[in-house]
């Protein structure tokens, strides 16, 4: 039986809600603002997944936006070029960007690194080509990244415009 992205209902949790909200009232995250730069910007996506522990999802998707917001950019070889103070003391102004700020400074500038090194710093070209599997595999890879996100992630990547994994 062939995948289907828009086949969310193996899932449980925050990103359910947040898909079931999209289809109904037409935003995923309370926020038109966040939604657009979800699809708007790959690299969002990815750190909005990598976020999406232990917070409420919509909390984790909204994470990138404050970044962006602070930072003026997003750009992952920036980020991961950032000096770890400096990087931390952005992520922590208030609202903080994730509650687990340590940790979650520590592997968004790994996963920065790796996008930059590996990818060119754009994280589409994670999911640019391949199947699901391979983009899985690929995924699997960066820090902070296990087979439950990877497999989060063709929801994510459809839901908010990126690619389509079905098939």
């Amino acid at each position: 039986m062939p995948l289907d992205a828009s086949d969310y209902s193996a899932l449980e949790g925050g990103l359910v809600r947040m898909l079931d909200r999209l289809q109904a009232e037409g935003t995923a995250t309370k926020d038109p603002d966040v939604d657009q730069f979800l699809r708007d910007e790959p690299g969002a996506v990815l750190l909005g997944l990598l976020y999406d522990q232990r917070v409420l999802a919509e909390t984790a998707f909204a994470g990138p936006y404050k970044l962006r917001q602070r930072l003026g950019h997003l750009d992952f070889a920036r980020i991961a070029a950032m000096d770890r103070d400096a990087f931390a003391e952005v992520f922590v102004e208030a609202p903080a960007v994730h509650r687990f700020t340590n940790k979650m400074v520590d592997t968004t500038q790994a996963v920065a690194r790796a996008v930059a090194d590996d990818y060119g710093g754009d994280a589409a070209r994670i999911w640019a080509d391949g199947d699901c599997a391979a983009v899985e595999a690929r995924l699997k890879k960066l820090p902070g990244f296990g087979p439950q996100k990877a497999a989060k992630l063709k929801h994510c990547l459809f839901y908010f415009g990126h690619r389509d994994l079905s098939g």
